[in-house]
């Protein structure tokens, strides 16, 4: 590897870095608590269902705990079958980054270094998925699919706001 080569990659990683430096400062992330229970995750999703049944938006609701195992998923009727992996993804992004998969589209949005979050394996930069907490610490996340990435931010909020 040549001293330019090994440069640019110095210099994409430095950048990278920055990038999530950024986002952290901008918005502190909690840290973990216990795992959700199954209870609680019924609730959250509850509460997302009741706003995607509201507005006649057929979607899949994903929640997972701390670890980002799946606690709950519900598909509702007539919702795309690839919505019940984009759902899981998006809850696994918001928890495994301790903040919600818009801040990566948002970066993406914004397009420079802001792309390089592309590179993160798994991580899904759609709106949609956000970190549960409780008493201050994630339990775990909820990450919905079915409709526009920002109505399915909209239902996940819904179901955010039922923990509180």
């Amino acid at each position: 590897m040549s001293k330019s080569e090994l440069f640019v990659r110095l210099f994409s990683l430095l950048s990278f870095v920055c990038v999530l430096g950024v986002t952290a400062i901008a918005q502190q992330a909690p840290s973990y608590g216990s795992p959700i229970t199954l209870a609680q995750a019924r609730k959250v999703a509850a509460a997302a269902e009741a706003e995607a049944a509201k507005n006649k938006w057929n979607v899949v609701i994903a929640i997972v705990d701390t670890g980002g195992n799946l606690v709950l998923l519900e598909r509702m009727d007539d919702t795309q079958i690839f919505s019940i992996e984009i759902a899981q993804k998006k809850a696994r992004t918001a928890n495994g980054m301790r903040r919600p998969s818009k801040v990566f589209d948002d970066l993406i949005a914004g397009g420079g270094v802001g792309v390089r979050v592309l590179g993160i394996d798994q991580l899904v930069p759609i709106e949609g998925g956000i970190p549960l907490v409780v008493d201050g610490k994630i339990v775990g996340a909820i990450g919905v699919s079915g409709v526009t990435s920002q109505q399915d931010g909209q239902i996940a909020t819904a179901g955010v706001a039922a923990l509180k």
